[in-house]
């Protein structure tokens, strides 16, 4: 849990997040006047490949981080309605199917990542939260992600962030279940098993007043976007060159709904990838832009996010190899089929 400092009064956040709040929304509101006068500051014109690869950078640099940077915020704040012993015991003790939709709802709301899977997945076991139940939330957390949400309806507007929403929790309920009803409980590895047989679990305590929750927001901000600016800048960076010089039929060769195999290589692609939601979003956009299916493209992106390998690494201190690769399969599953529907009905 992230370590507060002294919350300040009520009327002093009110001020500072007001400056914030209009700071933001004047920065957010000149993104193009700002991408295109720097183009012009480099002598470059948008009509070439560099000047229209740079134009892409300048633009979705700020605009990425200014969204995170928002988002992140308010998730810290909700994040302190959703303490770990408060999510446990919403989950404990409910039946499959009903306790695996609540886990996946909950792993939206709950801006867990990657790093806190494990000591949140032997807290949900020590609560006697079903295996199952318990990889619809770490499935929907990291896949269903409230900054891939935010971005995708910023930039393909509320019909896409909607579908992904809505296919994104079908993937880990039924991912879930399917898990729940193969009773792999005995691929814990051994000290998890010790732990799901009586020993504590993990616990956190609620902020209760709005200074501390503000603080909380802030102290987030610092914790996660310190940590992921590098991989923004990457992905952009990445995504630009993609604009700019990725030639559209290469890209229509490799990832249009005519190349059957298109979704399976994405998702391929997509899992040695370390990234996270706001990372891979300017890539995403770039490949749609360039002719690509959105299917296979957010098929790409779901495995980035949902399958990524430190993830798996991660999740090995707690998983012994047959359970990690049930769960890969199932999940890879899922996101082939929602790459072809996407392509189908899109």
């Amino acid at each position: 849990m992230i370590a507060l400092k002294r919350p300040r009064t009520t009327a002093h956040w009110h001020l500072v997040l007001l400056f914030a709040a209009s700071a933001w929304l004047a920065a957010y509101t000149h993104l193009t006047a700002w991408a295109d006068w720097l183009v012009a500051a480099f002598g470059l014109d948008r009509s070439t490949r560099l000047g229209e690869a740079l134009h892409f950078f300048f633009y979705d640099t700020p605009k990425v981080l200014l969204l995170l940077t928002g988002i992140v915020f308010l998730m810290g704040v909700v994040q302190t309605f959703f303490a770990p012993e408060r999510t446990r015991a919403l989950l404990s003790g409910r039946r499959q199917g009903i306790g695996n939709v609540l886990a996946a709802t909950l792993g939206i709301v709950t801006p867990f990542c990657s790093c806190s899977a494990v000591p949140l997945f032997i807290g949900f076991l020590s609560a006697g939260v079903p295996l199952g139940v318990t990889f619809s939330f770490l499935i929907a957390a990291p896949m269903v992600n409230e900054v891939a949400l935010a971005l995708l309806f910023g930039l393909f507007g509320w019909q896409v962030a909607a579908l992904y929403l809505g296919l994104g929790l079908l993937v880990a309920i039924v991912a879930g279940l399917l898990i729940g009803h193969l009773n792999m409980e005995r691929y814990l590895e051994d000290w998890v098993q010790q732990i799901q047989r009586g020993e504590a679990g993990w616990a956190g305590d609620p902020a209760t007043d709005w200074p501390t929750r503000f603080s909380a927001g802030w102290q987030h901000v610092r914790s996660i976007v310190t940590k992921v600016w590098p991989y923004i800048l990457l992905g952009i960076a990445l995504g630009a060159g993609i604009h700019g010089y990725v030639p559209e039929d290469f890209m229509a060769s490799f990832m249009g709904k005519e190349v059957w195999w298109a979704v399976p290589a994405a998702v391929l692609l997509g899992v040695p990838m370390y990234t996270n939601a706001a990372g891979i979003i300017p890539i995403v956009e770039a490949l749609i832009g360039k002719g690509a299916a959105l299917g296979t493209v957010l098929a790409f992106m779901m495995s980035v996010i949902a399958l990524s390998a430190p993830e798996m690494i991660i999740l090995r201190k707690a998983l012994k190899p047959p359970l990690i690769a049930t769960f890969a399969g199932i999940v890879a599953a899922g996101i082939l089929l929602v790459g072809y529907l996407f392509n189908l009905v899109l």
